[in-house]
C-alpha cells in the first residue's frame, strides 16, 4: 500500500486527492458568531477529476464548493462540478480540448460580474452557475468573444468593467486584450505583440492603465509529457509592459525586469507618473519540471516610472506567501492592506505547500500581521468580505476554507481583518473533506440578478 501510495502523484494523493460525492448539509455546525451583515455566499473552486486521474493538477475537472451564510447562521454547505462537457459527456477524460473553447473546465477563479458567477480557468471560456451552484451555461459574451479568457480578469471598481486577457495562442498574436461593459458587452478585443506564447497567470490594472508581465514561463512542447509544455527560459527576458485601459498594441510600452516568474500579483496603482505594483515574485518557475514547486514566492514592490523608463525592484519581506488579495473596493487604486497565503515546504520538488498561517500586509509600511492557522492546520486563499455597513478598507472579514492534515477535516473560518491575528471569530464544520483548491469569492446577495 505503501508503495502504491508513493507512486501516485502528489495531486491525487492526501487532501489533494478527488472527492466524488456531491454532498448537500444545512445548519452547520457553528463555534463562535458570524457576523448578520454577511449576507450571501462563498464559492470556491479547484481541480477535482471525476474520473479520479489527471495527469497534472492544472487539468482536473473544475468542482465548486460553496458555504451560504444569512442572519448569523450557515445555512449549508454543497459541493458540485460544474457541467462542462467533460462531466456531461460520457467516455470523456479530465483533460480539456484546447480545440474547443467551451470545453473548459471552470477550475481556477470564482467571480461575480454584471450580475452572474463566473468560473474560469485560462485555455477556454468562463462557465456560468448561481448562487445554488448549479450550472448555467458557458459565456462567450453573445458569440463575440473569440479567445479563451484569464481566470483572473479584474473588475474595476470605479467603471465595474471587467477587464481580461488571453494568452492561450499558438500563433500570433500570442496575447489578446479583453474589455468588458458592466452589463456584460465585450467592448475590446486587442491583440497584443509579444515574442512569444508565455504561461501569463495573471495580470495587474490600475485606475488608468492595464500591465502585462512577459515573463520566461515559455512554451515548449518537448515537456508536453510532464503534464504543461512550458518551461522557464530566462534567455527569454522579462518586462512589464504599460497600456492605457482604451489603448492599443501601438500604446504599449515595455520596461526589462529581472527574470522571475509571478503566479499573482497581490494590487497595482497609479502614483503621479509611477505606476506601483505589489507581487508575490519567485526567481523561477517549474524548475525541472511542471510538477515542480520548489521556489515560492515573497511580497515585492516594482516601480515602473513612465519618465524615466525605468523600473525599480524592491523586496518587502522574506516570508514565503501568495494568492494575494486586496478587498475588491480598492481593484487598481492605492490600497493600504493586502492578505496573502503563507506558502511552506521550499526546497520541496514535488507539491505546492499551503502553509499555517495567512498574512495581512500594510503596503505603505511593510508591516506584517501573521494569523496562525493552528497545529497541522493548512490554508487556503485569504479573502476580504467587506461589512456592508463600513467604509473602510480593511473594515470587514477574511474567509477561507482550511484542512487539519492531523483530523483530516476541513472548516470555513472568518477572521476580523481589524483583529487579524486573533482566533477566528467563526469556525464552520463542513460536513466533508475540501480538497486543497485554487481561487474563490465572497458573493454578497447584492451583487448578483
Amino acid at each position: 500500500m505503501a508503495t502504491i501510495e508513493s507512486e501516485t502523484p502528489w495531486h491525487l494523493r492526501g487532501n489533494w486527492a478527488p472527492v466524488q460525492t456531491e454532498v448537500t448539509a444545512e445548519n452547520l455546525t457553528v463555534e463562535g458568531s458570524i457576523p448578520p451583515q454577511l449576507e450571501g455566499v462563498y464559492i470556491r473552486t479547484g481541480p477535482n477529476p471525476k474520473s479520479g486521474f489527471s495527469p497534472h493538477w492544472f487539468m482536473g475537472d473544475g468542482m465548486v464548493h460553496g458555504i451560504r451564510l444569512s442572519k448569523g447562521k450557515a445555512e449549508w454547505y454543497r459541493n458540485r462540478f460544474v457541467q462542462t462537457p467533460n462531466i456531461t459527456k460520457t467516455g470523456n477524460s479530465s483533460t480539456p480540448d484546447l480545440g474547443d473553447l467551451s470545453n473548459g473546465s471552470a477550475n481556477t477563479h470564482v467571480v461575480t460580474h454584471a450580475g452572474t458567477i463566473l468560473c474560469l480557468e485560462e485555455g477556454h471560456w468562463p462557465w456560468k452557475i448561481d448562487k445554488e451552484l448549479n450550472t448555467v451555461g458557458f459565456e462567450n459574451y453573445g458569440g463575440s468573444l473569440a479567445t479563451s479568457m484569464t481566470a483572473h480578469p479584474k473588475i474595476c471598481p470605479e467603471t465595474g468593467e471587467l477587464l481580461a486577457f488571453s494568452y492561450f495562442s499558438f500563433e500570433p498574436p500570442y496575447l489578446t486584450y479583453l474589455r468588458i461593459s458592466p452589463d456584460g458587452q465585450l467592448l475590446q478585443s486587442e491583440g497584443i505583440d509579444i515574442p512569444n506564447m508565455v504561461m501569463m497567470h495573471d495580470f495587474n490594472v490600475t485606475r488608468n492603465h492595464v500591465v502585462f508581465m512577459d515573463l520566461p514561463l515559455v512554451l515548449d512542447l518537448s515537456l508536453l509529457e510532464s503534464g504543461v509544455p512550458f518551461g522557464f527560459n530566462p534567455s527569454a527576458g522579462a518586462r512589464l509592459g504599460v497600456m492605457p485601459r482604451e489603448g492599443s498594441n501601438a500604446d504599449i510600452r515595455w520596461f526589462d525586469i529581472d527574470p522571475c516568474y509571478v503566479f499573482h500579483p497581490v494590487n497595482a496603482f497609479e502614483e503621479g507618473e509611477k505606476i506601483v505594483l505589489y507581487v508575490s515574485r519567485q526567481p523561477e518557475a517549474f524548475g525541472s519540471s511542471s510538477d515542480d514547486y520548489a521556489e515560492v514566492g515573497r511580497l515585492w514592490r516594482w516601480t515602473i516610472d513612465l519618465a524615466s523608463g525605468t523600473v525599480t525592484e524592491e523586496q518587502i519581506d522574506d516570508r514565503p506567501g501568495d494568492f494575494g488579495r486586496v478587498a475588491d473596493s480598492v481593484v487598481g487604486l492605492d490600497a493600504n492592506y493586502g492578505y496573502l497565503m503563507a506558502m511552506a515546504g521550499e526546497g520541496n520538488s514535488e507539491e505546492p505547500v499551503y502553509g499555517s498561517a495567512l498574512w495581512k500586509y500594510d503596503l505603505h509600511t511593510g508591516k506584517c500581521w501573521e494569523h496562525h492557522l493552528g497545529e497541522g492546520v493548512r490554508g487556503g486563499e485569504p479573502v476580504f468580505a467587506a461589512d456592508p455597513e463600513s467604509n473602510g478598507e480593511d473594515e470587514g472579514w477574511i474567509i477561507t476554507i482550511v484542512h487539519s492534515e492531523t483530523t483530516g477535516s476541513s472548516k470555513m473560518i472568518i477572521v476580523d481583518a481589524q483583529d487579524f491575528e486573533s482566533e477566528p471569530i467563526a469556525t464552520i464544520h463542513l460536513p466533508q473533506r475540501v480538497p486543497y483548491g485554487a481561487h474563490g469569492s465572497w458573493i454578497p446577495d447584492t451583487s448578483l440578478l
